[in-house]
């Protein structure tokens, strides 16, 4: 990380932190600040960009990572549902900290109802600020990385405001990874 590349192709991003979708052309400098949960974050002229896993081989990243997450699915599968959604949450990133969602405080409810004998999970998360653009993509990221699940069928993640998310529901694993204990 924090080593300059060229991008030798256009690559398509989300912008930091509006989370307006770029396209960030061939030959543009990056430098990677930040790579969890299976995305890149990447600092640019123009500011920061979130790039995706399938444009990895772009920032001339070994996809390794991937292999490993895989496996830890594998060993998730024949846990409970609810054990394997809170798993795939906490795959998730804030584009800006290092803390995956969950231990950032941000989900604060998950649920699985049966909706007509299908199997829906609902979230309901918060993000650090309101105004933050990427409220969407991280909200689609949960949605996603929870339908991978077998056992689901639906996947809702709500963006809710109350209570206001602050500090202190941060936990003690993520306020060790931010150095604030």
């Amino acid at each position: 990380m924090n080593k300059e590349i060229t991008l030798p192709r256009e690559v398509s991003a989300i912008q930091i932190p509006s989370g307006d979708s770029i396209s960030l052309p061939a030959g543009t400098q990056v430098v990677i600040t930040q790579t969890l949960g299976g995305t890149y974050t990447v600092a640019t002229s123009a500011g920061l960009a979130r790039i995706s896993s399938n444009d990895a081989d772009a920032l001339g990243i070994d996809q390794a990572g991937k292999e490993e997450s895989a496996r830890e699915d594998e060993q998730m599968k024949d846990a409970p549902v609810a054990d394997q959604i809170w798993h795939q949450l906490k795959q998730v990133y804030d584009p800006e900290i290092p803390v995956d969602i969950v231990n950032l405080g941000l989900v604060y409810d998950c649920t699985v109802d049966d909706e007509d004998g299908k199997n829906v999970a609902n979230v309901k998360m918060t993000l650090t600020a309101p105004g933050c653009g990427m409220g969407p993509a991280i909200a689609a990221d949960a949605q996603a990385r929870i339908m991978t699940i077998n056992q689901i069928d639906d996947a809702r993640v709500e963006l809710i405001w109350d209570p206001p998310w602050n500090q202190e529901m941060i936990s003690e694993e993520g306020k060790m990874k931010l150095g604030m204990i």
